[in-house]
């Protein structure tokens, strides 16, 4: 006696098969709403920036008076508005210091070395804190008879004290200074986790070559991240340009630490010209933009390749 295997197959009529509706748009759907908070947050105020820069307006009048380049020629012609990029020479060198010091202790860092967890976080804890407060805290670091003065005193070197704020020679160095503390732990981040990407088989191979730490910096560290030192460069300038909230807390843009965007700033809502301040606003937008361009045609982003 055979017995037979019979497939039982359900039957489908035609009337009760469903399609699923095919909708070819659902992956807008997800990044709409990132795609309406950066048009609307973002690229709308630049297109208003960009119209009121074409304008004479005090920000609360109902009508605008057209000067077409006149705001842009202003910018360019009077003293007062593009002399206050010097300012910003004092940030740009600071941040080659500020890279310096970070390439450093990450590089020391990113071997095995006594309480190293603790360094990094003492590192990284200034970039953590607020603006205002790192501010603050220097202020009455650098005031007259405060911190700096009181412990240059105490080690003997009281005839070197300063008007760390008020002398404009010093006032700038002084600010410079703040800011190199405050970010100099972004870069530490940025270039430890970059040299901690690198595989460790490489570093062993080079130790078996006899490649000390010089070598293995120079040979394996530095073109591994080299896309890391570029995009530091880039921040470094982009900062430089636009500094704003230590100066601005610190000293309020006085004895000559008046910054490009705070000059911006008192334009718009101290003086209430928002058209040449928007004019500003976007000279410093096409000068980052430049200076970007110029940097990434100079050091290329090229793939590397260690093994």
């Amino acid at each position: 006696m055979t017995s037979q295997l019979v497939e039982v197959r359900p039957a489908v009529t035609a009337g009760r098969r469903r399609r699923r509706p095919k909708f070819k748009h659902y992956p807008w759907l997800y990044v709409a709403p990132a795609l309406i908070l950066l048009l609307t947050f973002t690229y709308v105020p630049v297109g208003n920036m960009l119209f009121y820069s074409f304008h004479k307006w005090d920000g609360l009048d109902v009508t605008m008076d057209p000067v077409g380049f006149g705001n842009y020629v202003k910018v360019f012609t009077d003293e007062r508005y593009w002399r206050v990029f010097l300012i910003s020479l004092y940030y740009f060198a600071a941040s080659f210091a500020q890279i310096a010091i970070a390439l450093y202790f990450a590089v020391v860092l990113s071997f095995e070395t006594r309480f190293r967890n603790l360094f990094k976080g003492i590192l990284f804890f200034p970039y953590l804190l607020n603006g205002v407060a790192v501010g603050f805290v220097f202020l009455y670091l650098f005031q007259p008879d405060g911190t700096l003065d009181t412990v240059l005193r105490l080690v003997g070197l009281g005839e070197h004290t300063k008007l760390w704020l008020g002398d404009p020679d010093v006032a700038n160095l002084s600010l410079a200074g703040t800011s190199v503390w405050r970010f100099t732990g972004l870069n530490f981040v940025l270039f430890l986790g970059a040299i901690q990407s690198i595989p460790g088989e490489i570093y062993e191979a080079a130790e078996i070559d006899g490649a000390n730490r010089w070598h293995q910096f120079w040979h394996i560290i530095a073109p591994g991240i080299r896309r890391i030192i570029s995009l530091s460069f880039i921040l470094a300038i982009s900062g430089s340009l636009s500094v704003f909230e230590i100066p601005f807390i610190m000293t309020s843009g006085a004895n000559g630490t008046r910054t490009f965007v705070i000059q911006a700033y008192e334009t718009a809502f101290q003086f209430r010209q928002i058209g040449l301040a928007s004019a500003m606003a976007v000279v410093l937008l096409l000068l980052v933009l430049l200076v970007t361009w110029i940097q990434r045609r100079v050091l290329p982003d090229e793939e590397v390749n260690l093994s």
